[in-house]
């Protein structure tokens, strides 16, 4: 019997999908759909993303027995799949075995598994914390024998870090490196991922595809923008970001190894495009995989109202969102004609909830207690408690998901009242500064971004844009008697934030320092509120939560 020789072309599917954690049923489903897709346009190899079967990422849902078990099950069945003669696949999932619960890939073909590759190194910095519920690989992989192909298949922080994954495949007869991944988004992220994978292949000297997650994970945003990279360090193709896709590429051997010779090329979106698609993305997940049919937001008149109901109705419809304003006395007719003029550019349900007699309700209520008082704050917080409870309300009543609208800027400062418009579900820009998000409502206003739901033209009216932002808890107020400006805040902010400069840095670019030292006070003093508050789109590369854990009970100030 003549032996057979390896091929010359391989036709590779990158299945850029969205799966959902904990669906082990849909996910397979899904895998199972792009596979039989990727058999009816030729495909020899179908390559998913990291951990697809359990959804990524899984975190402390891998210590429960019964989700491994189930896990394992469904990927013995997928491999089972490919006894139909069809294309073989390698696809992501979590295997418990003697050397512990691994981060793992199979790869199989012809109904069998041909190996099981586990992640070696472990991330455990920012979002990640793999290293709490995963053992890494005891040993670096070697390549899989795919029909006569030798893939190399590092996972992920495989290529990150400097662990020589790549180089070890290579060496050992390697021919092409196929990366799954679970890359999450942040601002520029493609242009690194771009420059890790050169990396990667400048070692190695091998070339690379790169294929990564698409969807929202809670604050996670996986942005999809899978690509390849030739031997020459060469963009071999570039898929599209913030869309699910499955594309079959063309990879030819010659005397030099393996090259693409047929891909796609797409655009991929810069700053403002891409920011909003991914808070668009985030709160669109979000919502429908917890299973809301529905939201509602406090529609203030507001910037950031104003963007969020954009956003919602972009990411879900008009119908599905219900935007209500609710005055008290301090609330401007401006304000009332922005609202509804707002609300009536995106087509969505407009309501008016006065809250004048919740306000008097709890004021007269209270009024024995605070005698000998001066009002305040505390009296201008009872208008954003009632609020909040007004559309905690609705959300009880209808079922509706309540919107959280407040910026990163807010958020760090503390100007945001607990149990009030902290109130809600998610936030989609939790992650954005306040002159991010003037960027982004400017640009919506030009520019329907592709996936949207909503309208075109002008949807968040330009006197929002135009005018002084204001919480209207009492009169003539505005945010910048108590702040510096916004362009100096958001920059002391990202300093210590994003940057964690100290103040004598930050002074450095032209801050005033009782500025900067009152600002880094006022962030650390609101921790309490941030940990109480929603979950949101995360955007910059250091976002609350995931990112940045400062203790709750801190006394250092940076005093030089």
């Amino acid at each position: 019997m003549a032996k057979k020789t390896a091929p010359d072309v391989l036709r590779i599917a990158l299945a850029q999908l969205n799966p959902t954690v904990g669906d082990i049923s849909g996910n397979l489903a899904k895998a199972r759909e792009a596979r039989a897709d990727a058999a009816r346009q030729g495909a020899d190899l179908i390559l998913f993303t990291e951990l697809f079967i359990a959804g990524y990422p899984p975190e402390d849902l891998v210590l429960k027995p019964a989700f491994l078990a189930a896990c394992e099950r469904a990927a013995s069945d997928f491999a089972k799949d490919t006894a139909d003669g069809g294309p073989g696949v390698i696809i992501g999932t979590p295997l418990k075995r003697k050397s512990g619960v691994h981060n793992s890939v199979i790869v199989a073909d012809g109904g069998k598994i041909l190996g099981e590759r586990f992640k070696v190194d472990l991330p455990n910095y920012g979002e990640f914390d793999e290293k709490r519920v995963f053992q890494a690989g005891p040993d670096l992989p070697g390549p899989v024998n795919f029909r006569g192909v030798r893939l190399g298949i590092p996972i992920c922080e495989d290529i990150w870090g400097d662990l020589g994954v790549c180089e070890t495949l290579a060496e050992s007869g390697a021919e092409i490196l196929l990366v799954p991944n679970g890359s999450p988004y942040y601002r520029g992220k493609v242009d690194v991922r771009h420059q890790v994978a050169i990396r990667q292949v400048i070692e190695s000297g091998l070339p690379l595809l790169w294929a990564n997650q698409l969807g929202g994970q809670d604050e996670l945003i996986f942005d999809g923008a899978s690509f390849a990279i030739q031997a020459d360090k060469s963009l071999a193709f570039q898929m599209s970001q913030f869309e699910e896709a499955l594309v079959v590429t063309e990879w030819k051997r010659n005397s030099d190894g393996w090259v693409c010779v047929e891909g796609p090329m797409s655009r991929i979106p810069e700053k403002e495009e891409a920011d909003y698609r991914a808070c668009m993305l985030g709160l669109r997940d979000y919502v429908n995989k917890n299973g809301f049919k529905n939201v509602v937001l406090g529609l203030s008149g507001g910037i950031d109202s104003a963007i969020c109901a954009a956003l919602a109705v972009d990411a879900l419809g008009e119908e599905r969102l219900r935007a209500v304003m609710m005055p008290y006395r301090y609330t401007s007719k401006d304000s009332l004609k922005d609202a509804e003029d707002c609300a009536r550019a995106l087509g969505c349900r407009y309501d008016i909830v006065p809250i004048f007699e919740p306000v008097d309700g709890f004021s007269h209520a209270l009024t024995q207690l605070f005698e000998g008082t001066k009002e305040g704050i505390t009296e201008e917080n009872l208008q954003s408690r009632a609020r909040g409870t007004i559309l905690m309300a609705i959300s009880n009543k209808f079922g509706s998901m309540v919107v959280t609208t407040g910026n990163k800027s807010e958020m760090s400062v503390g100007y945001a009242t607990l149990y009030g418009d902290m109130n809600g579900g998610f936030n989609p820009i939790k992650d954005l500064y306040k002159m991010q998000v003037y960027a982004l409502a400017a640009w919506r206003n030009t520019t329907v971004p592709p996936g949207a739901l909503g309208p075109s033209g002008e949807v968040i009216p330009e006197n929002i844009i135009d005018k002084a932002p204001s919480a209207e808890l009492r009169p003539n107020q505005t945010d910048q008697d108590s702040l510096p400006p916004y362009p100096v805040l958001d920059d002391i902010l990202e300093c210590l934030v994003e940057n964690e400069m100290g103040v004598d840095e930050i002074v450095a670019r032209g801050h005033d320092r009782d500025t900067v030292h009152r600002i880094e006070h006022l962030l650390y003093v609101a921790e309490y509120k941030r940990r109480q508050a929603a979950p949101g789109v995360k955007i910059t590369r250091k976002n609350f939560g995931r990112d940045r854990r400062y203790p709750i009970t801190n006394r250092f100030r940076d005093r030089g």
